[in-house]
């Protein structure tokens, strides 16, 4: 039976003239990842920090864990923990000494701050580099580390703000690793990112926000099927068969077929994936027909997000 720990209604925040959120609404369930995505200045900060009680909403409510986060600051702040786009950590202290540190800055005793700190370093999977400096570490351990601080108090909801930002890709995978096995501890993720490969492979549902309000609450599945059906692709090895594989690919379409002359490339959806491919492939082999590649493309996060909010430059009232 899963619990909703992470709820917010109606959240109204101005700025003098900007209204940063608009009536916003919010849940996430425990041992579950949310995904919090939009474009910059969407709210996507303004939302965790209000979350993480640092900020006061206008109008509406929020409560984590069950308490308000208004009324009851101080009982929210001993259940979450709070991981900004910059690391926390010391870089002239070891990683055992860093998480000691913060175990006594939440008050916990000599002991019980090592035990805690020895059982995170075999978490995150530091416990061969307890000894050596931060400074040394690479950005994805010292992430990893940072993670592992504000696990201290082991709180039922974490908030992460932009945690993989600036990172390479074997550092982003370390981090999305820890972030997967705090979540299948039953911790309740809270994520910003720009990374939408990100979202897709950690988030179970993503909450997209734009100008404050809520566009979208869904599984990242459930965004790419908004985008419509999956698409039978063929690129041809030389122009001169474009019209035949038009021909082909249209035989098996359930809608209008495009045709890229400059990428040599055929395209429409389909309703049955396998099949329309199966006798797509046979079709080739029987004309003697030579492709570059054949295969099914899937809409992608990206697409179904820029759908949402749409481009940069497009303007705001193209969106809604």
């Amino acid at each position: 039976m899963t619990t909703t720990t992470v709820e917010a209604a109606g959240l109204g925040k101005r700025f003098k003239d900007t209204a940063a959120l608009d009536g916003f609404d919010l849940v996430a369930e425990s041992g579950t990842v949310l995904g919090l995505l939009g474009p910059n200045g969407a709210g996507k900060t303004t939302t965790v920090r209000i979350l993480t009680t640092l900020l006061r909403y206008d109008a509406g409510r929020a409560a984590v864990a069950g308490f308000d986060v208004a009324k009851e600051a101080r009982q929210v702040r001993r259940r979450i923990g709070l991981t900004g786009q910059q690391t926390a950590v010391d870089d002239l202290l070891t990683a055992r000494q860093n998480l000691v540190l913060f175990g006594k800055l939440f008050r916990l005793d000599k002991t019980r701050a090592g035990e805690r700190a020895d059982r995170l370093l075999a978490q995150f999977g530091l416990a061969d580099a307890a000894d050596r400096q931060a400074k040394g570490f690479s950005g994805g351990m010292k992430r990893r580390l940072d993670l592992a601080a504000s696990m201290i108090l082991a709180p039922q909801v974490l908030f992460l703000d932009e945690p993989t930002t600036g990172l390479d890709p074997a550092g982003r995978r370390e981090v999305w690793d820890a972030v997967s096995g705090l979540a299948a501890d039953g911790t309740t993720v809270v994520l910003t990112t720009h990374y939408l490969d990100e979202a897709d492979r950690l988030c179970d549902r993503i909450a997209v926000i734009d100008h404050g309000r809520n566009l979208v609450d869904d599984t990242p599945a459930g965004l790419k099927r908004r985008m419509g059906a999956d698409r039978l692709e063929i690129v041809a090895a030389d122009p001169a068969d474009l019209p035949a594989l038009e021909r082909i690919v249209a035989a098996v379409a359930e809608g209008d077929v495009a045709a890229d002359e400059a990428g040599l490339t055929v395209s429409a959806p389909v309703k049955d994936p396998v099949p329309a491919l199966t006798a797509a492939a046979t079709a080739v082999q029987d004309q003697r027909i030579t492709v570059a590649d054949l295969g099914l493309r899937r809409p992608t996060l990206d697409e179904a997000f820029l759908e949402l909010v749409g481009r940069p430059d497009q303007p705001q009232e193209a969106r809604q």
